[in-house]
């Protein structure tokens, strides 16, 4: 019986969203990621990022830069400690090695193998229609971050998902309360 995780999108979810970022200094984070996070990680909760990063598999960016944005996000957070782990998917849509591109469940599949996580008490949060989706395949409680919906996500990924949460403190407010139901 494995822990209960969060698992976050990356951008516009934890940091605002600059098309193919591959530059640090670009970086700003979310409003309330820092204190939802902090909140979150101390609580004990381990914190998987899961991004699609297809600029990467476009050759718009490399994956050392899109390392390189992960330390800054970091940094901005406040801990390099925070994340337990991230997990990527590079390939860009409809290449022949984009299976695990969410709205693909695999890269939370192979976050709780490896990190020994119950699927099933863990929450996917995230602003888009493809990372409830991903979190739905898997298992996950899932957390649309209302912060900035892609207008041709917004009602299917409301619909679909088990919250609709106006801000960060809110949907952790939630993924407290859900936990503490677990127990």
């Amino acid at each position: 019986m494995g822990k209960a995780a969060v698992f976050l999108d990356r951008d516009d979810t934890l940091i605002e969203n600059v098309p193919y970022l591959g530059d640090p200094a670009k970086v700003k984070l979310m409003p309330g990621a820092k204190e939802a996070v902090a909140t979150l990680h101390q609580a004990g909760f381990p914190l998987i990022v899961v991004s699609n990063q297809s600029g990467v598999g476009r050759g718009l960016i490399t994956k050392e830069q899109v390392r390189a944005v992960d330390a800054k996000m970091e940094e901005l957070l406040g801990s390099r400690k925070v994340f337990t782990a991230f997990f990527h998917c590079y390939a860009a849509p409809g290449d022949p090695y984009d299976e695990k591109r969410k709205p693909s469940p695999l890269m939370l599949q192979e976050a709780a193998r490896d990190h020994h996580l119950d699927l099933a008490k863990s929450f996917m949060v995230g602003n888009r229609l493809s990372d409830i989706q991903a979190g739905q395949a898997a298992g996950c409680r899932t957390v649309l971050l209302h912060l900035r919906i892609p207008e041709e996500d917004r009602a299917e990924a409301s619909r679909l998902a088990s919250i609709v949460a106006l801000d960060w403190k809110s949907a952790s407010d939630w993924i407290f309360k859900q936990h503490l139901e677990d127990l």
